[in-house]
């Protein structure tokens, strides 16, 4: 089993222009999917990955209904795709809105701080993560650098302190956060200082700079922030399509000095204790 933590699709219609709208805006970024639903279905059945979790964006307030629409009939339609919702930090009533995707059965939001122009320790995100960690709502962040912004809205610093008042003010003890691109894209250094060790989780999507040509960190640098943060919560996640899903499972696969059972918790097992899953897939 293999699960992809950190994918992305979008609407038949608006697929081709958002591509190539992301690709003008991001520099040295290559699509490696046309962005559909059936692009990602064929990536997967190509490198071999059995589910793939899909985190829609909200990059204005008043997207809320169209997003989630969209997320909640792949999730209705696809045993082997697990959509997250999206909301934006100006959406009115934020709380009755992730009240209504947990009713709805979504696992957790995706929140993307650059796309909003919002600071990660803003008292808006503040509220909605704080609220996702009493719904029980997992809450996945792009964390560090992106390309195409120049300001950093989520480094890892700001990233730790909101989960910590997050988690204190909803009492919550179980890790409910996930910071994307090994905790802070381009920024290591202030991951190890900042997010190792802390009660939360860290993808690995665009940790490769053989597969990213402006990642700046080593093989090296991936395997010490797993193994000093702990296997048990690292999620294998490739931001399909802004990478190759089957480069980055054999190139995840041929890191040296992880042990088969702490890439197997990484691969699936990690993910399948978060989303509750608890059957294999079937086509």
């Amino acid at each position: 089993m293999v699960i992809d933590f950190h994918t992305h699709v979008y609407p038949d219609k608006i697929a081709a222009r958002t591509i190539a709208m992301l690709k003008k805006s991001a520099k040295d970024v290559y699509a490696h999917t046309d962005g559909t639903l059936q692009g990602l279905l064929d990536s997967m059945r190509s490198a071999g990955i059995d589910r793939s979790v899909i985190l829609p964006v909200a990059t204005k307030a008043g997207q809320f209904d169209t997003i989630n629409k969209f997320a909640k009939a792949v999730n209705d339609t696809y045993d082997n795709l697990i959509s997250f919702g999206g909301i934006h930090p100006d959406d009115e009533d934020t709380a009755g809105k992730l009240l209504y995707l947990k009713e709805q059965g979504f696992k957790g939001i995706k929140i993307h701080p650059d796309y909003t122009g919002t600071f990660i320790d803003d008292e808006r995100y503040i509220k909605i993560i704080t609220e996702c960690a009493r719904l029980g709502l997992l809450v996945i962040t792009h964390s560090g650098v992106d390309p195409a912004f120049d300001i950093i809205h989520c480094p890892p610093e700001k990233g730790r302190a909101v989960l910590d008042k997050a988690m204190k003010d909803a009492a919550a003890d179980k890790p409910f956060m996930i910071f994307a691109h090994l905790g802070g894209m381009m920024m290591s250094d202030e991951v190890r200082k900042h997010l190792v060790g802390a009660n939360c989780y860290i993808d690995i999507s665009c940790a490769f700079p053989s597969l990213l040509s402006f990642c700046n960190n080593t093989d090296d640098d991936v395997v010490q922030i797993i193994k000093a943060h702990g296997a048990e919560k690292i999620l294998f996640a490739t931001d399909c399509p802004w990478t190759d899903q089957k480069a980055s499972l054999e190139h995840f696969r041929s890191l040296k000095g992880l042990s088969d059972n702490e890439k197997e918790l990484i691969l699936h097992k990690n993910a399948e204790r978060l989303l509750a899953i608890t059957d294999e897939k079937t086509e």
